[in-house]
């Protein structure tokens, strides 16, 4: 019998990539997105899309509601435009107003809880080198005392079970996330990484996020879109 594993998946370039790894690593996966009152729906019909292909064992959509306590220009309530055209020597030098306050605490939880129920030790996240500069809660340092409370705070934890969690793309640039999800057979137009997409979900072309994807695939020398 596979070991299971629970992974974050946004429908972008960084989680398909990492939900194929596991799938690789031979595990029995199972998917959790958010509905968290983001700018767009749009991400959340590539995480199905990207679920689909994979065939995960089981894809949830949960209803986290951030709008309440969040300014992030992620959030449609916000009133907050994400930043665009910026240069990419600007890019991951701050923390930007796309950050959304702990809000991998915050799935990374929910994904725990599910992991303990499913009797799963393993959860992947598609955190990575090119994020972490600008957002606190992709760092490694992050990933690892989450990991430490995950087995302090959790039955399974206390009965000697131990959560692992991955975070495979850490140490690896856009371009190589990008090869290694043609090695995986990942379809990469199944992906959305836009911050502020069309109402039918065609990416803008210069936010962060954009700007930071064209690079990668270029640098890849793999065609997109």
């Amino acid at each position: 019998m596979k070991p299971k594993a629970v992974v974050l998946l946004s429908g972008g370039v960084d989680s398909t990539t990492t939900l194929a790894i596991a799938r690789q690593s031979g595990f029995e996966t199972y998917a959790i997105s958010f509905r968290y009152g983001q700018r767009h729906q749009a991400e959340l019909e590539a995480a199905r899309k990207v679920a689909a292909f994979f065939k995960v064992k089981q894809h949830l959509i949960l209803d986290v509601d951030l709008s309440q306590i969040s300014g992030s220009a992620l959030i449609q309530q916000s009133g907050i435009s994400p930043p665009k055209n910026r240069p990419e020597n600007e890019i991951g030098s701050d923390i930007p107003s796309t950050y959304v306050p702990a809000r991998n605490i915050i799935f990374l939880s929910i994904a725990l809880g599910w992991a303990e129920v499913l009797g799963a030790r393993a959860i992947f996240i598609g955190a990575n080198v090119v994020d972490y500069s600008g957002y606190p809660d992709c760092r490694p340092e992050f990933i690892e005392a989450f990991q430490t409370a995950a087995n302090l705070g959790t039955k399974a934890g206390a009965q000697g079970f131990r959560f692992k969690i991955h975070a495979p793309l850490s140490k690896m640039s856009k371009a190589q996330i990008i090869k290694k999800g043609v090695e995986l057979g990942v379809d990469f137009s199944m992906t959305l990484s836009c911050y502020d997409p069309s109402p039918d979900g065609k990416p803008c072309g210069s936010c962060d996020s954009c700007i930071l994807r064209k690079k990668g695939f270029a640098e890849a020398g793999v065609q997109d879109w």
